[in-house]
């Protein structure tokens, strides 16, 4: 008997089970050493993927920084004038609502 009861046997010897656990120890290691050089080799070559959005977008931004010619400044009105123009518009605005 060696030591080992009925019990043991019928489940199968201690030794069986360090193989089924070296083969599942083999496989998880081919698999993380398989994923780990997939990694490897999407660091080192890049995709080309064309034309940046960022450069466009750049490009976009540098069109629209160039300044138009800057046009004359008005002169600006005395503001008795402009106090005056107002009032007009006022009257006027109040004259067409009490029309209707």
């Amino acid at each position: 008997m060696n030591g080992a009861t009925d019990w043991a046997r019928s489940r199968g010897s201690v030794a069986a089970n360090r193989t089924r656990i070296g083969a599942v120890k083999r496989l998880l290691a081919l698999l993380l050493g398989g994923l780990g050089l997939r990694a490897l080799l999407r660091r080192r070559s890049p995709a080309a993927l064309g034309p940046s959005p960022a450069d466009d977008l750049r490009a976009k931004l540098d069109e629209t920084r160039v300044e138009p010619p800057a046009a004359p400044e008005p002169k600006p009105e005395p503001p008795a004038d402009r106090r005056a123009d107002v009032h007009a518009r006022a009257r006027a605005a109040m004259d067409e609502l009490k029309g209707d």
